[in-house]
């Protein structure tokens, strides 16, 4: 359980609550549809946010992980502490190191080149949905690359397939809010409203909604939950890569009165050696760059110095 003193509760920001989005407006690609290239193409550019079916991960391994993730947050929360020192671990209401805060707990956890020991039920789980999901980013991100007509399709893909790659599985557990009770039409941050500053993520949430995006006239939609499938968010590195094609999705979460809601978020990033700047594989004849090059070491170091809801690119554009 999250527990924040009074202090810490009036910090949280309290908005009204959306009307949720009709979930027809929300891109829902089937990646067995032949079209699917230009449909995801399409809503990276509107949104920079969609719904994917038909991905080929096992709703076995989805639920199981999904059950290994709620044991781990049932324990104690001295218990919690412990088990999650290694790597990166575990925290709970703080976000990063800049004074932002939520109703949250998470686990975040390095995304290794190589297998954790199975030396667990969660860490055998654990291995299997990596796998899978990073074969899932794999063909996200070569479909964008064909949709885009580059001829290289691994354009994108090569840096999350790279051994350096810096990726990561990150747990957000959102437990009810009891002091929701009686606020009529409101609800409590649980996530604060940021970009994720990786190529992209692939999330898979519980039948609790609570995620919100937002739209390019500033307006936020609520995303109407569905535990059997994953939702793409474009990244502040593929924004960069693709010259301000595609569009990386400002976010947040809200939390529920009554019901917890578990999120497992797979960031994929590039090796932090690698240079970020739009492709010249993409770049048409004078088009002028949005962005000068930089490291994604920089930018991460940039992201960890800046608030959540902080334009972070706003800092390397030319």
């Amino acid at each position: 359980m999250v527990v924040l003193a009074k202090e810490e509760l009036e910090q949280i920001s309290l908005p009204f609550i959306q009307k949720p989005i009709p979930s027809s407006l929300i891109p829902v690609i089937d990646l067995s549809n032949p079209n699917s290239k230009s449909l995801i193409v399409a809503a990276a550019q509107e949104l920079g946010f969609f719904k994917v079916i038909n991905h080929g991960v096992s709703m076995e391994i989805m639920s199981a992980l999904e059950s290994e993730a709620m044991k781990f947050f049932a324990l104690p929360q001295s218990e919690k502490e412990i088990r999650g020192l290694s790597p990166l671990g575990y925290g709970s209401k703080k976000i990063g190191s800049n004074g932002d805060l939520g109703w949250v707990e998470y686990l975040l956890l390095e995304i290794a080149s190589k297998p954790k020991s199975q030396s667990s039920q969660f860490c055998s789980t654990l291995n299997e949905y990596i796998k899978a999901v990073r074969k899932l980013s794999v063909e996200i991100l070569e479909m964008m690359a064909q949709g885009l007509h580059i001829e290289e399709k691994e354009i994108f893909s090569k840096l999350v397939m790279d051994e350096e790659s810096d990726s990561v599985l990150r747990f957000n557990h959102y437990p009810p809010c009891p002091h929701l009770l009686g606020l009529s039409n409101r609800s409590l941050t649980g996530f604060g409203e940021h970009t994720d500053p990786q190529l992209i993520s692939i999330l898979r949430s519980n039948n609790t909604s609570g995620l919100e995006i937002a739209l390019k006239d500033g307006s936020w939609v609520s995303v109407p939950s569905d535990p059997t499938s994953f939702f793409v968010n474009v990244g502040d590195s593929l924004q960069v890569l693709t010259n301000g094609r595609f569009r990386s999705v400002k976010h947040r979460v809200m939390v529920n009165s009554a019901r917890s809601r578990l999120s497992m978020i797979y960031f994929g990033g590039p090796p932090p050696g690698q240079k970020l700047g739009p492709s010249p594989l993409l770049m048409e004849e004078r088009e002028q760059s949005l962005y000068r090059e930089f490291t994604w070491k920089e930018y991460k170091s940039c992201a960890f110095r800046t608030r959540l809801a902080d334009n972070r690119l706003v800092q390397f554009e030319r």
